[in-house]
């Protein structure tokens, strides 16, 4: 991923065809060493294409796959008998609680602030 991401970096920055030895220096300038067998790889693989055509063809690749994951299952089963109701209303307000535990206005500032 980070012979890629260098890739990608001198693209945006108007280097159509990238070198293996840019690529090492964006890594270099970093304090990343590059792996000689994946950075020829990477570059043999990509010599000749079109990034933003790489990156449209990818996108509607993944535009297929599903990703809306599939939950963590039910919070609770349905209750066996009519007690069992009461006892999932005294959830509710403890969640409730933990939440106020665990936002920002507790530790005097917010993450945009």
């Amino acid at each position: 991923m980070k012979h890629l991401a260098a890739y990608l970096l001198l693209g945006l920055g108007g280097n159509t065809s990238p070198s293996a030895s840019d690529v090492k220096d964006v890594l270099a300038s970093v304090g990343i060493d590059a792996d000689e067998d994946r950075l020829d790889k990477l570059i043999s693989e990509l010599k000749g294409k079109d990034l933003q055509e790489l990156i449209s063809q990818g996108s509607s690749k993944l535009a297929s796959v599903p990703s809306g994951g599939g939950g963590g299952g039910a919070a609770s089963s349905a209750p066996a008998a009519g007690g069992g109701g009461a006892a999932a209303e005294e959830e509710k307000p403890a969640e409730k609680e933990e939440e106020k535990e665990e936002s920002d206005e507790d530790m005097g500032f917010g993450l945009f602030d």
